[in-house]
């Protein structure tokens, strides 16, 4: 069992209220254990404590660590000895606005903090008539650093749903030594159809890890609708496990042998030629 992880993804509807959103949160996830007590990550959607919106992101910032929606996720993984993808909020520092997934330790403290690096601008034609607009940085500011976390004996890449368009981030979460990589995701339902598996599916085959993406549920009322369809995609990229669109809970069990199997089978990184091409983390 060492090389096992049980996951619970939780595409949770999101309303108005951050005290509801985040009491819904906690509760499920509480329910979720006693269910399967051999739970070991709970992972929450993007946006989950808050409206997903350029006009909502002011007034629903909070400080990291310090603010209401970080002190219960803090408390439930200590209070339930699991580890805990906290989806995304919007983090407040100083006067800048972040779309910011934390991550908490079974013991309560804080392992991750990522800020979401590639914002999500779309612009689908016409937008007058039944197109579709949304500009993250006309409100928020991009993070600069890639986030990755050890999950009990497993090292695990964070970004937050448009960053998962985007190969080199997975590519360097590889290199780094991930074996799954995690996107809370409030995939526009515009693009959903399209691209949502595909994107999984190709980061999966790219660079031979598990894909984790979940997904608020789908609010047809909403300002913003996501797609739901929360997935986890394995190492050869097939499909594991899919939610539909409304409010629903995964439990799965993730069995990462199937990582080194894939990757001695398909021995492709031993077959890059990085003295033609390579993707390197620029920063440290």
């Amino acid at each position: 069992m060492a090389n096992k992880l049980t996951i619970a993804l939780l595409q949770l509807p999101v309303g108005g209220e951050v005290a509801s959103n985040v009491r819904r949160a906690v509760d499920s996830v509480r329910k979720l254990k006693a269910e399967n007590p051999k739970l070991q990550l709970a992972i929450l959607p993007e946006s989950f404590n808050a409206p997903y919106g350029q006009e909502h992101f002011p007034k629903f910032a909070e400080q990291v660590p310090t603010g209401p929606t970080c002190q219960a996720l803090s408390k439930l993984a200590r209070e339930l000895g699991i580890y805990i993808v906290g989806g995304s909020i919007v983090e407040r520092e100083g006067t800048k606005l972040y779309n910011t997934c934390t991550v908490w330790a079974p013991n309560g403290s804080l392992i991750g903090r990522h800020r979401k690096i590639h914002l999500f601008t779309m612009s689908i034609e016409p937008a007058n008539a039944g197109g579709v607009e949304f500009d993250e940085a006309a409100v928020l500011t991009a993070g600069s650093e890639p986030t990755v976390v050890q999950i009990g004996q497993q090292k695990v890449g964070v970004g937050i749903c448009h960053d998962k368009r985007f190969e080199e981030l997975a590519r360097i979460y590889r290199n780094m030594g991930c074996s799954m990589l995690v996107y809370p995701s409030a995939f526009c339902i515009c693009q959903g159809p399209m691209h949502w598996e595909l994107l999984q599916r190709a980061r999966a085959t790219d660079n031979q890890v598990f894909v984790v993406t979940c997904s608020p549920a789908r609010d047809n009322m909403s300002g913003y609708v996501a797609y739901g369809h929360s997935m986890v995609v394995n190492p050869w990229a097939q499909v594991q496990r899919e939610a539909g669109e409304g409010c629903e809970f995964i439990v799965e069990e993730i069995d990462f042998d199937m990582v080194e199997q894939v990757r001695r089978q398909i021995p492709i990184f031993k077959q890059r030629r990085t003295d033609v091409y390579a993707t390197t983390k620029l920063s440290e």
